[in-house]
């Protein structure tokens, strides 16, 4: 094969598995209007690979890339995927512009060729926004800054058992689909957040709904800090509390399917 077309073929390649594909827009400065986004990245890795890729990727993000979390899943879902979080103030602007800067950087393609393209099978974008309530209730931190975690009896730096709760509902289609789902969670999240026997290091860090991608879609992503133990007693908590228990009850009737992953964040993850 001439070296024109293995240039080629790498480019078209870097294109369709970058984390950020290539981009016209020649804007070099973000507007303070933009809806702010969160991107969710999923790569699916070789089996064989994944502790290379992750190895590799520790490494390969620059600092001006708005990374909130890495993790990969655990169980509840397919295994060996690398799950990215990226949260854009500027909206799709910034995610523009930071794509632009990617590119220009030569140990970026590096890395993309090497590493990546090798080990990656199958990449998927989605760009989801965070619901209101996350702006009105100060238990719900948001992924706008790497949120503060405190638990009582670990040091989160140092702490291994922490997990990630990321539960999905795919919604019925429809305009008001979302707007009635967000309604009917905010009327019981109270209840929830504030359940007697909730353990401490459980906490809401977001509740995101999709934009682009897959649409009518909402994630909860919960963070355990003392692992699936905190998990299933925080369950068990909420269970018992009312305004939840009818705030699920409406939700199932938008509801078409419901799944929850439990994602351990990688060791260079900011959220862990």
């Amino acid at each position: 094969m001439a070296r024109s077309t293995i240039a080629g073929f790498r480019m078209a390649r870097r294109q369709q598995y970058a984390f950020f594909s290539s981009s016209t827009t020649t804007t070099t400065t973000t507007t303070t209007t933009s809806t702010p986004i969160v991107e969710l990245q999923e790569f699916h890795v070789q089996p064989s690979q994944m502790k290379l890729y992750l190895e590799t990727t520790k490494n390969a993000i620059p600092a001006f890339v708005p990374l909130r979390f890495v993790s990969t899943p655990d169980t509840g879902g397919d295994l060996f995927v690398a799950t990215h979080a990226y949260y854009y103030q500027g909206g799709h602007e910034e995610r523009n512009v930071t794509r632009e800067k990617l590119e220009q950087l030569p140990e970026w393609a590096e890395y993309m060729d090497q590493y990546v393209l090798p080990s990656v099978t199958r990449v998927q974008s989605n760009i989801f926004v965070e619901a209101p309530l996350v702006a009105q209730f100060d238990a719900v931190p948001g992924l706008a800054t790497v949120p503060t975690v405190n638990d009582k009896d670990n040091n989160h730096n140092n702490n291994h058992k922490g997990i990630l709760e990321l539960r999905r509902y795919k919604l019925q289609l429809g305009y008001d689909t979302v707007p009635k789902f967000l309604e009917f969670y905010q009327e019981g999240l109270p209840s929830k957040l504030t359940a007697p026997g909730t353990d401490p290091t459980t906490s809401l860090v977001t509740l995101l709904y999709s934009d682009v991608g897959r649409l009518n879609e909402v994630i909860e992503i919960w963070r355990h800090g003392n692992g699936t133990g905190a998990m299933e007693t925080s369950r068990k908590a909420a269970r018992k509390a009312a305004e939840w228990r009818t705030a699920i009850a409406k939700i199932a009737t938008l509801a078409v399917e419901f799944t929850s992953t439990i994602h351990k964040p990688t060791s260079f993850s900011p959220l862990r």
